[in-house]
């Protein structure tokens, strides 16, 4: 072990060295060790969950594999057909499958008593 490792490593030290140093950059130096120590502990997890795959019989990139076989299988879904004509402010004429948020053009027209079968295509 080197020399400012066994300084980190004693109390007495780490107490006269941190005398002159101020709150925050102790805060920071603190909030470093712990993402060490998290990666540390996190390497030492996946380095056990090998060893109890290969244990097992199982290899590691053959369940990877299988993963990511299974997230290919998302199929897309056909776009639908409109059903519904109307008019924009601009008098542009747009279609709306009757999915998603009600146009405000088609949402004022309801209001206003008309039926939403009157806007079918």
């Amino acid at each position: 072990m080197s020399d400012s490792l066994k300084a980190l490593n004693n109390i007495r030290t780490l107490h006269a060295q941190a005398r002159d140093l101020p709150l925050a950059e102790l805060e920071e130096m603190l909030e470093k060790f712990s993402m060490v120590v998290a990666e540390r502990e996190k390497a030492e997890k996946l380095a056990k969950y090998r060893e109890l795959l290969l244990g097992d019989g199982i290899d590691p990139t053959e369940l990877l594999g299988a993963l990511q076989a299974a997230a290919k299988q998302r199929v897309k879904r056909a776009l639908r057909p409109a059903k519904y004509k109307y008019a924009d402010e601009d008098g542009q004429e747009k279609n709306w499958t009757g999915q998603g948020r009600t146009p405000a053009v088609i949402k004022a027209a309801i209001a206003s008593s008309k039926s939403l079968n009157d806007f079918l295509i």
